[in-house]
C-alpha cells in the first residue's frame, strides 16, 4: 500500500463487509456559518466490499484527507476501488471526491444527473469515469446490490439514497442526520433524538414535504440499519423513523414558542405577561432571548411549535436587528405552527410590528394578535396582552 506509518484508527463493520471510514470532527463548533454545533459533528462514509466489486459511498469534508485515505486502506485497497457512490454534492460529503478518484484511478463516480451537474460547479471531474443512475437503478458488487433511490431537495436538488439490500442497510445521507462526533451507533447517545430534532428544523423543515415522500419511498424497505452522513448509526431505525414521520407530517404539540429581544425591559415584560397567561392555560412555553440563545435551540423548537411568538423592540423605526433575522429565519425554515402573536414596544417611532406582519404574513400562520407599547407597558396593556394570551390558548387547544 506504500502508506507510511499507518496510523491505528477505529473502523466499525457496521454490517458484513460494510465498514465506516469516515472522520469525527470534534471541535467544529460551526456549520453553514450559521447553526452553532455543542458537540462537534461527523462525516459519515461507507466502504462496501463485494466479492467481485468495491463501492465507497459519499467522502469527508476539507481536511480529513488524509485520514480518510489511511482508514479505506485499513480495510481495503484504495487504489483498486471501483465506485464512488455520491448520494449529496454539499462539500462536507464531496470535498475529497477529486482525492479519491486521483488515487483509484480506475473508480467510476456514481450519481444523479443533477448530482454530476452539481459536482461538476466544484471539482473538474473525468468525463470518461462517470456513471449516471435514477431511481431504481443498481450496481452488482458480487454478493452485494447497491439500489439507488432519488430522493431530491433533502436538502438540496440531487440527493439520493443508497440501500443494500443483502444486509438491510439504508444511506440516507443528510436524511435522518444528527450534528454530534459523539458515539458510534444510536445506543451510545441518550440525547439523541433531541439532537437529531435540531438537525432536521435546521435543515429538513423547509423541505418536509419532499421527507414525506421520500419516507413513503422507502416505507415497504426490510431495514436494519440506517447509516446517515451525520452522527451515529441506527441499529434501532425505528428510533428515527417514528419522530420523522410526525416531523414530516408537521404535527404540533401544545407549544408555544416565545423569541424576544428586549433592550430595557420593556418587551421582556410583554412577553413575560404571555408566557405566564399561556401556562396558565396548560400551554407548554419555551422561551429564548434572541440576544443569548443557541439558533440551534431555536430551530428544535420550532420543528413541534403549535404557535410562535416574537417580541421586538422598534430601532430606527424597524424591528431590532436581532429580532428582523429571528423573523426571517421563521420565515425561511417553514415551521409548522398554526399561530403568531407579534408584541413590541418603541420609544419615539413605532414600525417593529408593521415590518414584522411584512415578513410572516406571507406564511401560513395566522396572526391571533399583536399589541405595540409606547415605552414600559401599562396595567390596561397587560390586560390585553393576557387576553391575547387567552385566546392563543383556546385557539392551540381547539
Amino acid at each position: 500500500m506504500g502508506m507510511k506509518n499507518m496510523k491505528n484508527y477505529n473502523i466499525p463493520e457496521i454490517a458484513r463487509n460494510v465498514f465506516w471510514v469516515g472522520a469525527k470532527d470534534w471541535n467544529r463548533r460551526m456549520f453553514d456559518a450559521l447553526i452553532p454545533l455543542p458537540q462537534g459533528t461527523s462525516y459519515n462514509a461507507y466502504l462496501v466490499k463485494g466479492e467481485k466489486k468495491t463501492a465507497l459511498i459519499d467522502t469527508v469534508n476539507p481536511g480529513f484527507e488524509e485520514e480518510f485515505e489511511q482508514k479505506i486502506n485499513l480495510v481495503s485497497d484504495l487504489e483498486k476501488l471501483d465506485y464512488l457512490v455520491m448520494n449529496h454534492a454539499e462539500p462536507d460529503h464531496s470535498s475529497a471526491i477529486r482525492y479519491i478518484m486521483d488515487k483509484a484511478p480506475d473508480s467510476i463516480l456514481v450519481a444523479t444527473e443533477r448530482g454530476i451537474k452539481m459536482a461538476g460547479l466544484y471539482h473538474e471531474l473525468p468525463e470518461d469515469r462517470i456513471k449516471v443512475v435514477a431511481e431504481g437503478d443498481s450496481i452488482d458488487l458480487g454478493g452485494k446490490t447497491l439500489r439507488f433511490i432519488e430522493a431530491p431537495w433533502l436538502h438540496w436538488p440531487e440527493t439520493m439514497f443508497t440501500y443494500l439490500p443483502e444486509e438491510r442497510v439504508l444511506f440516507p445521507c443528510d436524511f435522518f442526520g444528527a450534528h454530534t462526533a459523539q458515539g458510534v451507533y444510536d445506543d451510545d447517545l441518550e440525547d439523541l433524538i433531541p439532537l437529531a430534532k435540531r438537525y432536521y428544523g435546521e435543515i429538513m423543515m423547509p423541505f418536509n414535504k419532499m421527507g414525506a415522500k421520500a419516507l413513503e419511498k422507502i416505507k415497504d424497505l426490510e431495514i436494519d440499519i440506517i447509516a446517515p452522513s451525520h452522527g451515529p448509526i441506527y441499529k434501532n431505525p425505528e428510533r428515527i423513523l417514528e419522530p420523522y414521520r410526525k416531523w414530516t407530517a408537521g404535527k404540533t404539540e401544545n407549544k408555544a414558542l416565545v423569541v424576544y429581544i428586549s433592550m430595557w425591559g420593556s418587551t421582556k415584560e410583554m412577553v413575560n405577561a404571555i408566557a405566564e397567561t399561556l401556562l396558565k392555560e396548560g400551554v407548554d412555553v419555551r422561551m429564548y432571548d434572541l440576544a443569548a440563545s443557541d439558533l440551534g435551540d431555536v430551530a428544535r423548537e420550532l420543528v413541534d411549535s403549535r404557535a410562535i411568538i416574537l417580541g421586538t423592540p422598534t430601532v430606527l423605526a424597524g424591528m431590532h436587528p436581532l429580532a428582523l433575522y429571528g423573523a426571517y429565519l421563521v420565515k425561511a425554515l417553514k415551521p409548522p405552527a398554526k399561530y403568531g402573536v407579534v408584541l413590541g414596544s418603541f420609544g419615539w417611532g413605532g414600525g417593529a410590528l408593521r415590518q414584522a406582519g411584512d415578513i410572516l404574513t406571507p406564511s401560513s400562520m395566522e396572526v391571533v394578535g399583536t399589541h405595540q407599547v409606547k415605552g414600559r407597558a401599562k396595567e390596561e396593556d397587560l390586560k390585553k396582552i393576557e387576553e391575547i394570551g387567552r385566546q392563543l390558548a383556546q385557539k392551540m387547544k381547539a
